[in-house]
Formats: structure tokens, sequence, C-alpha cells
């Protein structure tokens, strides 16, 4: 038994046509598109060297170079994905469409910095250090599996827009 009403909502489209034509033009979602794989790779390479130094205790200065890269991949992608945002919903951060992604970016953008913060002025061990690193990774993979998920949707709602091909 279905309830009245039950069924009959659609959900929101991630994009108006509006939006959609605005994430087409700017040349911000190509930076996107640049950034994110990037980072991605960094963030494997450096969550391999964490764990290599976590198990021998070699590497440190790998280890650490690579999560200082890793944040300032994460800075600048979280830079350049506001602007994006900016020009494709109208604002810097938290549109509807992203907001509980920006929540969480939050929350990765404020352990990066506590490890940054924590490496500069050595108020963790060096294994704390690289503990909140790997939580800090943790979180990104929450925060990356969340972008993948509106990217599928955003190309599920292109199709379902565009129609069958001719």
């Amino acid at each position: 038994m279905q309830h009245a009403g039950a069924g009959e909502r659609k959900p929101r489209p991630l994009y108006t046509p509006e939006e959609r034509r605005r994430r087409d033009e700017t040349p911000w979602t190509v930076v996107q598109g640049i950034l994110a794989p990037l980072q991605f790779f960094v963030f494997i390479v450096s969550t391999w060297l964490v764990v290599r130094y976590l198990m021998t205790g070699e590497g440190l200065w790998l280890a650490h170079a690579s999560i200082v890269l890793k944040t300032l991949i994460l800075y600048t992608i979280m830079v350049t994905g506001a602007i994006w945002e900016k020009v494709v919903f109208g604002h810097y951060l938290f549109a509807k469409a992203f907001f509980w992604e920006d929540m969480v970016s939050m929350l990765v953008i404020a352990l990066h910095t506590a490890y940054m913060v924590s490496l500069f002025w050595n108020f963790l061990s060096t294994e704390q250090q690289l503990y909140l690193a790997l939580v800090a990774y943790a979180v990104y993979v929450i925060n990356a599996a969340q972008f993948l998920i509106k990217l599928r949707a955003a190309r599920l709602q292109g199709a379902a827009t565009e129609g069958p091909a001719k």
C-alpha cells in the first residue's frame, strides 16, 4: 500500500540547465579534473611511505614530505573548488548540491592542518603525527567517495536529460 504522495517527489537535479552550462564552460572544471586525480595519486604514494616508515622506521623525511605535498594539493583543490562552486552555484562553499561534501572537506582540511601545525610546532610525537595523517587520509577517502558518487549522479542526470542516442 502506497501513502498519498509516495513516489511522486522527484529529487532535485544536481545541476539546473544553467548551472550545467556554467559548469561546462568554466576552466575551473578542467582544473578540478586535473587536481583530483593528482591528489589521489599523491595520497596513494604518501600512504605507502607513511605505512612503510611506521613498519620499518625508514624514510621519515619522505613520509613527511609526501604528507606536506598532499596537504598543499588539498589546499589548492579546495581553493580552486570554492571558485568553481562560486562560478557554478553562486556560493564559494556549501551550495545545496555539495553541502555534505563540503562539510566533510572541512574536516579533511582541519585534520591535514592539525598535522601541518604539529609538524612545524612539534607538539606531537613523530608516530602521533603520522597516525594523524592516516586519520586525515581515511576521512579524505570518504570525501573522495562522496565526490565520485556525485560525479556519477551528474553523469546519469546528464544522460537522462539528453535522452537516448539517435
